[in-house]
């Protein structure tokens, strides 16, 4: 489910006064275009991203694939982390977040986080901290499928 809505920043950090707010879990493919067209703005002159990759190893161990899974909630959740990060960055412009969930192989994307601000420092620390409190925060968990048949639950 796509949460997109504007909130009342604390102080306006761009000609609108507001910030846009883009959020998603779901099962589909992700896409970077998406997330950059989110927070993409005429009032912005840097975007910064962070995109989770389903890497091929974990602490020496060879990784085959990946299953999330998310908490009912898990989409509210991650909507209310964006306006948390929108109040506390009152700069930003946009800030966006999509995550997948299901069954993820070596090279999908698992995660595409962005913020987008008038200068850069901004949007690096925004996005820093999107991601950074979407994983302590918002109640999604993989399950590490290992080349050897084994698998470990993780951020359980």
């Amino acid at each position: 489910m796509i949460e997109e809505k504007e909130q009342e920043s604390v102080t306006a950090g761009h000609t609108a006064g507001r910030t846009v707010i883009h959020t998603d879990v779901r099962e589909e493919p992700l896409s970077v275009d998406e997330v950059v067209a989110a927070v993409t703005h005429q009032s912005a002159g840097g975007i910064a991203l962070f995109i989770g990759v389903v890497r091929d190893h974990d602490h020496g161990r060879s990784v085959t694939a990946l299953d999330y899974s998310a908490h009912p909630s898990a989409a509210e959740l991650l909507a209310k982390v964006a306006e948390d990060i929108a109040e506390a960055h009152p700069d930003v412009v946009a800030v966006s977040a999509v995550h997948r969930v299901g069954a993820l192989t070596v090279g999908d994307l698992a995660v595409v986080v962005g913020a987008s601000a008038p200068h850069r420092a901004e949007a690096f620390a925004a996005c820093r901290a999107f991601i950074d409190t979407l994983k302590a925060q918002v109640p999604i968990w993989k399950r590490e499928e290992f080349a050897d048949g084994d698998h470990e639950w993780v951020g359980c």
